[in-house]
């Protein structure tokens, strides 16, 4: 059996092993012969099966750079798992192994975002925490894959800090879980929209989802991991963990912060977090003035005047 082609695979083609998690809308267990995992739906009656086709084709419709992008940051639903006329669940990969710790029982866990944005417990001293810098680079990663989901045309949904994993070794890198949960802009959802308690957005309810609830959001996971606070949101006093960030960095960040709390549309895009956070600062230089009866003013388009914003690398870099 392969999932690799997205073809529907029937429930009878394969057998189960361990049970690996359960939550509200299913429960994920390993095929028997370690390969992929099983994620069944509790309902499969509240399930749009059409959806989740658009998922599993979104994926073979990538060319191989960007499906291997996909890959690395997602548990992307491969292929339908079917039993007539009824789809039951989908077949997805593990996470990566880095992004597991072990128990002192012995018994291995995801590395959740919980564990980023809270202080460290004796429970959990296993997992080991990111120096203030690499604490900045994992903010950069999730802005930046928020992005790509974005400019794929994808709605994420319910992000919060039990769906993105994160490590730093091999080198920093996040991935992101209960991916049933997206949808492309425009198309149904799988299931009723899913929402996490402290982690809506404020001016829509919990079962709407958009790009503008995606960049609330995105707010929510830069400034917790960088206060290392779970529950700071737009709005209120962001106490960043010292070293995070350079002045122009902190700057950014606050102002870029403080926005997200403003009207929908006006949120900021995951672009802007990435440069807000970037090692880049940004100036705006205003056209110079025209010479006289020029046969073409360059600087003017449709009757504005263009400013563009500019990267510049910081001195000494």
């Amino acid at each position: 059996m392969s999932a690799e082609d997205g073809a529907d695979v029937t429930r009878a083609s394969f057998t189960l092993g361990d049970r690996v998690g359960s939550g509200g809308q299913g429960e994920v267990r390993a095929l028997s012969d370690g390969s992929l995992l099983f994620k069944e739906y509790k309902d499969p009656s509240k399930v749009n099966g059409g959806a989740l086709a658009d998922l599993v084709a979104f994926r073979q419709s990538l060319g191989q750079s960007d499906r291997s992008r996909l890959d690395s940051l997602a548990a992307w639903p491969l292929c339908r798992v079917v039993e007539g006329n009824r789809v039951l669940g989908f077949l997805m990969r593990r996470a990566p192994s880095d992004m597991m710790w072990r128990t002192a029982a012995g018994s291995t866990k995801l590395i959740e975002l919980q564990y980023l944005i809270r202080p460290p417990k004796v429970a959990w001293q296993e997992v080991a925490q990111p120096t203030p810098q690499q604490r900045r680079a994992l903010a950069v990663a999730c802005a930046e894959a928020i992005g790509w989901f974005q400019s794929a045309g994808l709605v994420i949904g319910d992000i919060s800090q039990a769906n993105i994993l994160w490590s730093l070794t091999p080198g920093v890198a996040v991935h992101f879980l209960d991916c049933d949960g997206f949808r492309q802009v425009g198309r149904a959802a799988v299931q009723a929209q899913a929402g996490t308690p402290d982690w809506n957005d404020p001016l829509v309810p919990s079962t709407e989802a958009s790009v503008d609830t995606d960049a609330y959001k995105t707010a929510l996971v830069v400034g917790r991991i960088l206060a290392q606070e779970p529950y700071v949101a737009p709005g209120q006093e962001l106490k960043l963990v010292t070293g995070c960030l350079n002045d122009r960095q902190e700057g950014g960040v606050r102002r870029l912060f403080s926005q997200a709390a403003g009207e929908r549309g006006t949120r900021p895009r995951p672009s802007e977090w990435q440069t807000a956070l970037s090692d880049r600062g940004t100036i705006t230089l205003t056209a110079a003035t025209p010479r006289p009866r020029p046969a073409i003013d360059h600087t003017v388009l449709d009757g504005a005047r263009v400013r563009t914003p500019i990267s510049l690398r910081a001195p000494g870099q």
